[in-house]
């Protein structure tokens, strides 16, 4: 199994409840994954201000609560502070070999996988019957592409770990997801000044809508239709935010849930602060002027993309399995076709928390493995229908390739449970 973060420690508990011998490789020197924070830019950590998006309520394993001290979205050191204490308390560690790079995997007769290893200078060769992927899709940062050259400090979200090295700088932070949100957010308090540049318009969600954490208020009203219920959210947040063009921000081109909502109570009353500066796509780069597309130009000291990434597994030949453009063929996200004994948990993104559809995913793999449950159809046909059958229509973008409704997909892995009898 690779992967020990938030996927891989309930692969491994949920595996070792079915009876399965486990050994999970990861390159860290302990479980987390990337809510592990740390300086190093090559691990994709969260930074040093992160707090979850989901609240506690949805974000919990099954098997496992959160403690009731928690506030309503915990913080990073918390939620690190729970997935150590959820490996500990399912005896977890011996099953887990850290620091650990996996070079190479390689498919086998009859099923088997051998997987190449590098720990402390020594590279390892192990045969397995069953191979487990969990180290998630933050691994290649994606860098989008301007005519021009910028000469200041370029770099991907990637590598942001906290504000504090851009003090005093001019900042421009590329991008509309999450974490570029927060980044604007976070160096706007103590830059010289903060830009944030949209391609498109977002639908934003404060953390807090009515009283309550946004995620437990869409929960409580899953019994009205969809549609209904999707136009609802959009008259919200028009009553709750106004017009994104009220204040800088494009418009929404598409229907709320389309794109990865943006959960954040800041952005809007930052920018009506004028902490925040509003600027339209990147047209070029001049030097340390970058000329936008609706002719304006700003001088930067550093430009943060946060533009997502791309979705790769080093150690699985290209030939084997791709999933860097276009739609990812999975059956339940997790299930690949013509590839016997490879199972994929977290490679999802969910408008919600990925890691508690992850531990239902894992459930599913230990029930596959020891016989208990078989997909109802042939994989292809199922891949096909799947993909043809959003939870959620997406706009067509290399970012929106593996999103799932976080109650229909959790809904989806519990009735496959069912149907194998637990």
């Amino acid at each position: 199994m690779i992967g020990a973060g938030p996927s891989g420690i309930a692969a491994i508990k949920n595996l070792r409840d079915a009876g399965l011998d486990v050994t999970a490789y990861d390159l860290q020197s302990d479980v987390g994954g990337n809510w592990r924070f740390s300086e190093d830019v090559g691990h994709s950590s969260v930074f040093a201000t992160t707090h979850i998006i989901s609240s506690k309520f949805y974000s919990a394993y099954q098997d496992y609560p959160m403690p009731a001290h928690f506030p309503d979205y915990p913080s990073h050191q918390q939620l690190l502070e729970y997935f150590t204490g959820y490996a500990k308390h399912f005896l977890l560690y011996p099953y887990i070999q850290f620091q650990t790079l996996v070079k190479s995997c390689t498919p086998l007769e009859a099923g088997r996988w051998r997987v190449i290893t590098l720990h402390n200078g020594v590279e390892s060769s192990r045969d397995f019957d069953a191979l487990v992927v969990c180290n998630g899709h933050h691994y290649k940062p994606r860098l989008p592409e301007y005519a021009g050259e910028f000469t200041g400090q370029f770099l991907h979200s990637h590598a942001f770990k906290r504000a504090e090295p851009f003090r005093d700088q001019r900042i421009l932070v590329i991008g509309g997801g999450n974490s570029a949100c927060d980044i604007a957010v976070e160096t706007s308090r103590i830059s010289r000044y903060t830009d944030v540049s949209w391609r498109r318009g977002y639908w934003v969600v404060p953390k807090f809508v009515l009283g309550k954490p946004a995620d437990v208020l869409s929960r409580g009203v899953t019994w009205i239709p969809r549609a209904i219920r999707f136009w609802l959210y959009e008259k919200l947040m028009l009553l709750l935010n106004g017009r994104n063009s009220d204040i800088g921000l494009p418009n929404p081109d598409h229907k709320i849930g389309q794109s990865h909502i943006l959960l954040n109570s800041e952005l809007v009353y930052f920018v009506r602060h004028g902490k925040i500066r509003v600027r339209p796509d990147v047209a070029r780069f001049a030097g340390q002027t970058v000329h936008f597309t609706d002719g304006s130009s700003q001088e930067y000291d550093t430009i943060i993309t946060a533009t997502g990434y791309w979705i790769e597994h080093p150690f699985l030949e290209k030939s084997l399995l791709d999933f860097s453009s276009g739609a990812v063929p999975l059956y339940l996200k997790m299930m690949p076709a013509g590839i016997a004994n490879l199972y994929f948990l977290g490679l999802f993104q969910p408008l919600g928390c990925i890691w508690p559809g992850a531990e239902l995913q894992a459930k599913l793999v230990a029930k596959h493995l020891t016989g208990a449950w078989q997909p109802s159809a042939n994989l292809e046909d199922l891949i096909a229908s799947e993909l043809a059958h959003p939870d959620v229509p997406q706009i067509n973008t290399p970012r929106h390739t593996i999103t799932v409704d976080d109650a229909a997909f959790r809904a989806r892995l519990q009735a496959q449970l069912l149907r194998s009898g637990g």
